[in-house]
């Protein structure tokens, strides 16, 4: 078997040192559904150790609590789980302003499907390098460099891919990623699972890509669970967890020699790695057990010269054991100005329009289907009684239906982004009111206030409704204020929850009762008087009065008998039909749109961070 690299071999400059000592981190599990008691479970128990410059692995059977001890040093784990623990980065308290210098990259490649991988890393580029310190310029040339050091020439105009859309490949994927981050030259690297998903191959490029990386000075940490020979190898500093403690910390190179000493030994060509991760499963039995009298592989190394090597260099360097804080969750700084986020979010979230036709030009293609149906339904609708009436009421509601049920597909917006904005909004991209109000402009123009007037110009025209222009003006403007108000609930929706079957079910829900009480199914005048409020936010409701309004005012309606003004059926009707009463309905509906807008950026900045 080949020698195992030595530590530190090959690096020109010394990086950060990070330290952790006592990290205690907690979850509460719930037991009981019923009475929702709970007892906490510990994840990780008192560790403590430190990453030096260089490939610093941590290792450990699934559930060993390898990826929460990555996150909590990395400052991406909830504070609320953690019960004790100081972390240092060169003898200093890790804060907002040194986390500028350190990078994460995710398990899962977390990128816009739609972008190149040029476009992707020239999009980190603005907005993590500051403008006063980098022209344009400065930044494609920083974009360019990263992609001669991945070497991601041969796919730097390939789409990342979506499911409608093939892309790169899994390896170029995740040295996109990785790319991204190397953006702001960081001297700390964390990654989560930096192998997982990728062929052997695959995976041991990319493993030889951060151990170049290491030599240029920089303190690379990462969790992974099952490496090859050719990857272990690789590896300068050792970290081996199971259930929540370190049973070794130290130079990977001894990692052989220490459990030999305690009686393990390795089957000729079997690979290290899984014969470390068969003796903390319990599936390697030592040939003397004299060395560990029945202690556990933890206690063992509480023992061991190693852990009092570390022991000793944290005390140095942290300070007495009873010093201790807790130094996660720190708010992110940008290195950018609000609207100069603004301004590249929002051409990224154009780009992503355009080239996804399905989300885009299918809204369009069906808002002129429907105007045509309609069209064709209700053409050229007569003035004489009784279809007078009937038709252009049973035509408002197929209208109004059409607006709000028509918006269902809004649901999707926050849903499908929420993993890529939890992770660019906690890397310090931009600000969360920067990707609420970047979706709000480029979402609602193109994909709902467009289409809108579309869809009145065709229906409005070929049902014979009045032929003012201004009447037009009017009708299309409630159109679009009944489907800004249903897609503004959706928003919310959206924003409150990461399922898209729990996102149905709690948008059809309003929907539903909005429709039984908008004034056609049921005569709001005969209404049960406690369930009477539920008209006065029934988007149905003030759609029907606006348009209704807008049609039937100076209407004569004739039968063989008599003669019907549009405004006698809306006194009967319990309709205010004066000026202020049609604009009511517009305020009414202003009201419901603003109302979950806002409450929709609220849930927004609510988002667990932290899973």
């Amino acid at each position: 078997m080949a020698e195992m690299a030595e530590p530190g071999v090959g690096v020109s400059v010394n990086g950060p040192y990070l330290t952790f000592r006592n990290i205690r981190y907690s979850v509460d599990e719930r037991l009981n559904l019923c009475t929702c008691s709970g007892e906490e479970k510990e994840i990780l128990k008192d560790v403590s150790g430190l990453m030096k410059t260089g490939m610093n692995a941590i290792m450990g059977p699934t559930g060993s609590g390898k990826t929460s001890l990555l996150d909590v040093i990395a400052g991406r784990k909830d504070p609320k789980g953690l019960r004790s623990g100081r972390v240092l980065v060169d003898g200093q308290p890790v804060t907002a302003e040194l986390r500028l210098s350190s990078a994460y990259v995710v398990q899962d490649d977390i990128l816009m499907g739609t972008l190149s991988v040029r476009e992707s890393l020239l999009f980190s580029a603005n907005l993590r390098l500051p403008r006063r310190q980098n022209s344009s310029s400065a930044k494609k040339q920083r974009v360019e460099s990263i992609i001669q050091e991945l070497g991601l020439q041969d796919c730097a105009d390939t789409k990342i891919g979506t499911e409608f859309l093939r892309g790169v490949s899994g390896g170029e994927r995740k040295r996109c990623s990785i790319g991204m981050e190397l953006i702001t030259s960081p001297s700390l690297l964390f990654l989560d699972e930096p192998t997982t998903g990728l062929d052997s191959n695959t995976a041991n490029s990319i493993m030889a890509l951060l151990h170049r990386l290491s030599r240029s000075g920089k303190t690379i940490i990462f969790s992974i669970h099952q490496p090859r020979y050719s990857i272990f190898r690789l590896f300068d500093q050792l970290t081996l967890l199971h259930k929540g403690e370190i049973v070794y910390a130290g130079p990977s190179r001894d990692t052989m020699g220490y459990f030999q000493s305690l009686g393990y030994q390795c089957e000729p060509f079997n690979n290290p790695a899984d014969f470390f991760l068969d003796i903390t499963n319990g599936e390697a039995i030592p040939t003397d057990n004299t060395h560990t009298e029945g202690k556990s592989l933890a206690a063992l190394y509480q023992e061991s010269q190693f852990c009092r090597d570390v022991t000793k260099e944290l005390s140095h360097l942290i300070g007495p054991t009873d010093s201790v804080s807790m130094v996660t969750g720190l708010q992110p700084t940008y290195a950018t100005s609000f609207f100069y986020q603004l301004q590249v979010v929002c051409w990224r979230s154009v780009l992503n329009i355009l080239r996804n036709p399905q989300t885009s030009y299918a809204q369009l293609g069906l808002q002129v289907f429907f105007g045509l149906l309609v069209g064709l339904i209700y053409y050229q609708m007569p003035f004489t009684l009784p279809e007078a009436l009937q038709n252009r009421i049973g035509a408002f509601f197929f209208l109004i239906i059409n607006m709000v049920f028509g918006n269902l597909s809004a649901v999707e917006l926050f849903i499908n982004e929420r993993a890529l904005f939890v992770h660019e909004n906690s890397g310090g991209y931009y600000r969360t009111s920067v990707y609420f109000l970047s979706k709000m402009s480029v979402d609602l123009i193109p994909n709902r206030i467009i289409p809108i007037f579309l869809f009145s110009g065709i229906a409005y025209y070929m049902m014979g409704l009045k032929p003012a222009f201004t009447a037009f003006l009017l009708f299309a403007l409630t159109m679009s204020m009944v489907s800004l108000a249903a897609v503004s609930l959706a928003f919310l929706v959206s924003a409150s929850v990461s399922s898209f079957a729990m996102a149905n079910i709690l948008i059809a829900l309003p929907f539903v009762f909005m429709m039984v009480f908008g004034g056609f199914l049921v005569n709001l005048n005969a209404m049960l008087s406690w369930l009477s409020w539920l008209q006065w936010i029934s988007i149905f409701r003030y759609g029907l009065q606006a348009v209704t309004i807008n049609e039937m005012k100076g209407q004569v309606f004739t039968s063989a008998f008599t003669n019907i003004t549009g405004e006698m059926y809306m006194r009967d009707q319990g309709i205010d039909y004066s000026v202020w009463g049609f604009w009511q309905n517009q305020l009414a509906l202003l009201g419901i749109m603003s109302v979950c807008m806002s409450l929709a950026y609220v849930q927004l900045r609510r988002i667990n961070r932290w899973k």
